[in-house]
């Protein structure tokens, strides 16, 4: 059984020393409204290529943020990240390809499904993927209730509420933007691959042929972090930070 291996008010490599695999997530963890917490380098260089990122972040693809992450001085490869709204993007090509898609999200989201072969519309859609769309007006939402009503399927990156900013406050994410649409819908079905859904982290297992039994999940968030440790079966070590990134 998954047991909550340690509290850490901070970062460092002696707690995953013995670890094969270490799963990290990101916001509140390592970074914090893209500003990077002063252990964090010295942490992701200790652990080096067995360093996973697991994030539910659903604007970036995993180049774009490696290359932002850098720019941190936080060195983690593209290979060796895996992020909610990328993954269900890939998934999803996986299993309907060609698919007519009503995409609600960023930018840099919207051009990642062209490449993978999607038809973006909000015309008859046959699936619906919510990620975090910073853009979200009530006329959007609007939109999105009503395709999801007509029949089409409603993907959502994550069912995260929110991640902590600066000082600790509530920033939205993608699931504060589900829950006004569960407002509107009260019979509202959908399914999801992000955090605390096992999908991503055993998708670094079988990438790295590891086992749960040798790997640690570090992050910040129970209901999210831990879930997914428990849900692979591996340690959980909750960080749990007491101020913003120096």
């Amino acid at each position: 059984m998954t047991k909550l291996d340690r509290l850490a008010h901070h970062l460092s490599p002696d707690l995953v020393k013995n670890d094969r695999l270490v799963l990290c997530d990101l916001d509140g963890c390592l970074i914090s409204e893209g500003r990077a917490y002063a252990d964090s380098a010295a942490f992701l260089a200790g652990c080096g290529a067995r360093l996973w990122l697991i994030s539910n972040n659903s604007t970036h693809c995993a180049r774009d943020l490696s290359a932002d992450l850098a720019a941190l001085g936080l060195t983690i490869p593209a290979r060796n990240i895996l992020l909610a709204g990328e993954q269900t993007l890939l998934h999803l090509a996986h299993l309907y390809s060609g698919a007519r898609l009503a995409l609600f999200s960023s930018q840099a989201m919207e051009v990642e499904a062209q490449k993978l072969g999607f038809v973006l519309t909000q015309s008859t859609p046959d699936l619906v993927l919510l990620c975090r769309d910073t853009q979200l007006t009530l006329d959007r939402l609007n939109t999105a209730a009503a395709l999801v009503q007509s029949g089409a399927a409603l993907w959502v990156a994550n069912t995260d509420t929110a991640h902590p900013g600066l000082e600790g406050q509530p920033i939205a994410e993608t699931g504060a933007l589900l829950a006004a649409l569960r407002a509107m819908l009260s019979d509202l079905r959908f399914e999801s691959i992000g955090k605390p859904h096992p999908h991503l982290a055993r998708l670094a297992l079988s990438r790295t042929g590891g086992s749960a039994r040798d790997a640690v999940f570090v992050g910040d968030n129970p209901a999210t972090d831990g879930a997914i440790a428990r849900a692979i079966g591996t340690r959980f070590i909750q960080v749990q930070r007491s101020g913003a990134p120096s």
